[in-house]
């Protein structure tokens, strides 16, 4: 009699969704299937809707274009952008999954410097359902990792961490750099692997690179407007970034988590350094403005929820940033759309729900680390507790 199969199940395969956004065919899943195929797919079609984007078989999945769209969204489908990767967030919107993990399509697995092909999607998982450390910097890095721990003098009071919301991973080969950087440095590749997870510490800020990025859409969630970019907008190549910046001003007000490292991914190809300097040309003057405006950047304590953090966000975006460009009047207004278009999408009615979650996963993973607990033990204690 043959054995019995001893294949795993995936983590968290019933509550994640991976959303790419793409204009081409995604002969890339190929190389991806051991890793993705048991997840479902939210594809975000760019650009012409009446191209038909081919999707390797095997894979479980759902696809939006445009006109997919303007039909769910109606009016408010006009903070959506068009012929930008920023139409990936519409992708968040209609998820109905817990976690989000988003990828480009000119990204492939990347190999450890062993030669071992790199799980991403694995490692996002683990940065996102161990705590983070914003409030004191940990100088082994990430202690929730294996072999690491908090160092000698780090406060006890401050070890068990706080919820991660955003794991931010890397990639080798090609950087992520700006079309300055691009065309002086035309060859330059990226092949450090380091072998470490960050908190990015409370108040400091990040750019956000959405080509390989996992999220807990339950904890931030609506702070993901990638914003208005692409056709018809005075700027491009800036949607991960604003949505960065907003997401970390609303995970330090609400005591969230943001991690940054691992995993690496390889990214293939370089997009052109003249089409992107046309794309950033004003995003390179604005962000002189836009970051010293998110630095200072101070939400009232009744901002309890990610809605009310981003649409008062919304309200200081137009009143500060609107005397830089109008173009800040109309992403304040869009960020207001959104916000209302995902709470359509989206109905409130879970939120203690996901609290409990998340006081038990927290529980869960500091005790098992640090005390040794067995898992039905934690399940205990804190169900005692609470």
């Amino acid at each position: 009699m043959a054995a019995p199969s001893s294949t795993a199940t995936p983590l968290l395969k019933d509550e994640l969704d991976i959303v790419i956004p793409t204009i081409r065919n995604l002969d890339f899943l190929e190389m991806w299937r051991p890793f993705f195929q048991p997840y479902h797919l939210i594809i975000v079609q760019d650009g012409d809707p009446s191209k038909t984007i081919k999707v390797p078989d095997g894979f479980d999945y759902e696809l939006y274009n445009r006109n997919d769209i303007n039909k769910i969204l109606g009016p408010k489908a006009s903070c959506i952008s068009f012929k930008d990767s920023a139409c990936r967030c519409f992708g968040y919107m209609v998820s109905k999954k817990k976690y989000i993990f988003t990828i480009d399509d000119d990204c492939f697995v990347a190999k450890d410097p062993s030669g071992k092909q790199i799980n991403a999607l694995e490692q996002h998982i683990k940065n996102l359902l161990s705590p983070s450390t914003p409030f004191f910097f940990n100088t082994l890095y990430d202690p929730f990792r294996e072999g690491a721990d908090y160092v000698r003098g780090y406060p006890f009071s401050l070890r068990e961490g706080v919820p991660t919301a955003v794991s931010h991973g890397l990639w080798l080969n090609i950087p992520d750099y700006d079309a300055p950087t691009q065309l002086v440095k035309p060859l330059e590749r990226n092949t450090r692997f380091v072998d470490a997870v960050l908190t990015i510490p409370k108040g400091t800020l990040f750019p956000m690179c959405g080509m390989n990025l996992a999220f807990d859409r339950d904890l931030i969630g609506p702070a993901m407007y990638f914003g208005l970019m692409g056709d018809g907008q005075p700027i491009g190549r800036y949607d991960d970034m604003w949505a960065g910046w907003c997401v970390k001003v609303t995970c330090d007000h609400l005591g969230l988590g943001v991690k940054t490292g691992l995993p690496y991914i390889w990214h293939s190809k370089a997009s052109n350094p003249f089409v992107n300097l046309k794309k950033e040309y004003n995003g390179i003057f604005w962000q002189e403005e836009i970051i010293p405006f998110f630095q200072s950047v101070s939400l009232p304590k009744d901002c309890t929820t990610v809605q009310k953090c981003y649409v008062e966000l919304a309200k200081l975006v137009k009143e500060k940033l609107g005397k830089v460009d109008p173009y800040f009047v109309k992403l304040g207004d869009a960020m207001v759309t959104w916000i209302e278009a995902w709470d359509e999408l989206n109905p409130a009615g879970v939120k203690e729900s996901i609290v409990l979650n998340h006081c038990l996963i927290l529980s869960q993973t500091y005790l098992v680390k640090k005390l040794g607990f067995a898992i039905d033990e934690c399940n205990i204690f804190v169900v005692l507790v609470l």
